[in-house]
């Protein structure tokens, strides 16, 4: 079992930066692949970044590569996503999710086993 909680949303202006954590609990958090996820207002759950147990393969939805980074501590328990450049449109609700293939990562939120509660991020223009 695994629980996840998110943490580092809030408000800031276009351009700006933001950097969300995920803590997870449990002592195998380092053989779980991790995904960042994003719901915004009257759409659905997509797809943002995502990394392996690893740290050594990540992958990015095409909206936000070059802009947002994933990243892991596998020592502390928390995996990362750095956002620079941050547009109006990356305002929603983001989640991290774990998910137990470690090797491999998905960008479909089916194969994701533990969510977090998730996290405002709201930008402004």
């Amino acid at each position: 079992q695994v629980q996840l909680v998110e943490s580092g949303g809030g408000l800031v202006q276009a351009g700006g930066s933001l950097r969300l954590s995920c803590a997870a609990s449990g002592r195998t958090f380092s053989n779980y692949a991790m995904g960042w996820f994003r719901q915004a207002p009257g759409k659905e759950r997509e797809f943002v970044a995502a990394i392996t147990w690893s740290g050594g393969n990540t992958g990015y939805a095409d909206s936000v590569k070059g802009r947002f980074t994933i990243s892991r501590d596998n020592a502390k328990n928390t995996v990362y996503l750095q956002m620079n450049s941050l547009k109006p449109e990356d305002t929603a609700v983001y989640y991290c999710a774990a998910d137990r293939s470690g090797g491999y990562y998905y960008i479909d939120q089916k194969m994701y086993d533990y969510w977090g509660q998730g996290t405002q991020v709201t930008v402004s223009s």
